[in-house]
């Protein structure tokens, strides 16, 4: 498919690699300027969050104990543009303890994971992230 920005899966396309782009470059408010007001964040095995405050304080506490990279990401899109998802590999280094995880000690990990979108009016409403957590502590004890 060509990318072109006159159809709405390519302008909905065109979101989600600036999204990830701006996380790659850990531009945390270029991703929230990407957000509606009241997006839904459905954190992996986790509460969903509803918010950009609640977004863009979800963001300092991962920048705190993780340093991550996403790397081969695939974008799918709805023909309508309305719904996405994301597919990717996570290359990252364990920082400083997380709550209820084991602790850290720079440990690095490569994770594949997932997300789903919801998106209305050019911007991101709800996202749901996956990947494997079990697989994760595995590589960091």
């Amino acid at each position: 498919m060509k990318i072109d920005g006159t159809r709405t899966n390519d302008r909905a396309t065109e979101l989600i690699l600036a999204y990830y782009a701006a996380f790659n470059r850990a531009d945390w408010d270029g991703m929230v300027a990407l957000l509606g007001e009241n997006v839904v964040h459905d954190l992996n095995q986790g509460p969903r969050e509803t918010g950009r405050e609640a977004f863009s304080a979800f963001l300092q506490r991962m920048h705190r104990s993780y340093r991550e990279q996403l790397h081969d990401i695939v974008v799918m899109v709805s023909p309508d543009g309305a719904r996405a998802a994301a597919e990717y590999i996570v290359h990252g280094e364990y920082l400083a303890d997380d709550s209820g995880l084991p602790p850290a000690r720079g440990q690095k990990y490569v994770l594949p994971g997932g997300a789903f979108f919801e998106l209305r009016d050019g911007r991101i409403h709800r996202i749901s992230n996956y990947y494997n957590l079990e697989d994760w502590i595995a590589q960091v004890r």
